[in-house]
């Protein structure tokens, strides 16, 4: 059975707090971001670009038997790395649970206060996003 989307963001704040140094959290961000799969070109559309980003990022969502699943891609590591998680958090999952489940993750691990103020608007433009994806799929059902 799938982790709930709870149990994913727990195990995520664990990870992170193995490391005490905000420059470990970092590289582990890097690392994550550089595991992920590149989206492919044809979904590297102004369409898909959040607005909001400093760095450019695209989200692709895709409605498939009922679960929302997500890919995206960032020309920015760290934000890649931040994609890759808000990904393993909400991809997956039914418009209600991305909808009914707030990435509390993010300020767990420290994110939103070791985050430039122009990241942080990127991160919270991605959770909206994602959460706009599933109220329009949830809509159309």
């Amino acid at each position: 059975m799938m982790a709930t989307i709870k149990e994913i963001q727990d195990e995520i704040i664990l990870e992170f707090n193995d490391f005490d140094d905000w420059l470990d959290r970092y590289q582990l961000l890097i690392d994550l971001g550089g595991e992920q799969e590149p989206l492919p070109a044809e979904y590297k559309t102004d369409n898909n670009l959040i607005e909001g980003c400093q760095s450019r990022v695209w989200l692709q969502a895709d409605f498939v038997d009922g679960k929302v699943f997500f890919r995206a891609e960032s020309d920015a590591l760290i934000v890649k790395g931040i994609v890759s998680l808000l990904i393993k958090v909400y991809s997956g999952r039914t418009p209600d649970e991305i909808l009914d489940n707030e990435p509390y993750f993010v300020e767990a691990i420290g994110l939103k206060e070791h985050l430039s103020p122009t990241r942080s608007n990127g991160l919270l433009a991605m959770i909206k996003q994602m959460k706009l994806y599933a109220l329009a799929f949830k809509a159309k059902n």
